[in-house]
């Protein structure tokens, strides 16, 4: 997929003026696996300068993210610890734990919106305890 602007030919060019720009700013290859009768829904998640984030967790579904604004330390099971900054996106497959997604910024709020696609009456959010963490640190 291209991450060019898409450009649409116009005969008024004053027209041309005033089209939209349209920029991918990010995309997941492969087919994400939806779980059936999953319903999408978007949230928007504010953390305070410094904040820790949620607990390890995981998600019922899939989830797809964009920064907003700031800095979010981002560490998925399977993957190393990075920094996703306020322009970027992250994808977050479902069944794997999402160990951080704290604020990188200790003088700043950092926010950042997710979509998700859950089975209807999942929490969003299922924290995970030690046992589990125990078991599933060497992946």
């Amino acid at each position: 997929m291209s991450t060019e602007p898409a450009h649409h030919h116009r005969e008024d060019p004053e027209a041309e003026l005033l089209a939209p720009r349209i920029v991918v700013i990010g995309n997941v290859s492969g087919a994400p696996q939806i779980p059936v009768g999953a319903e999408a829904m978007t949230v928007m998640v504010t953390l305070p300068p410094g904040s820790p984030g949620s607990a390890p967790h995981r998600h019922p579904g899939p989830a797809y993210g964009y920064v907003l604004k700031g800095e979010i330390i981002f560490e998925l099971e399977g993957e190393p610890q990075r920094i996703v900054k306020a322009g970027q996106t992250f994808w977050e497959p479902g069944d794997v734990i999402h160990y951080r997604d704290g604020n990188n910024l200790d003088d700043a709020e950092s926010v950042f919106l997710v979509t998700m696609f859950c089975p209807p009456g999942y929490p969003i959010l299922e924290p995970v305890g030690a046992d589990e963490l125990a078991r599933r640190r060497d992946r």
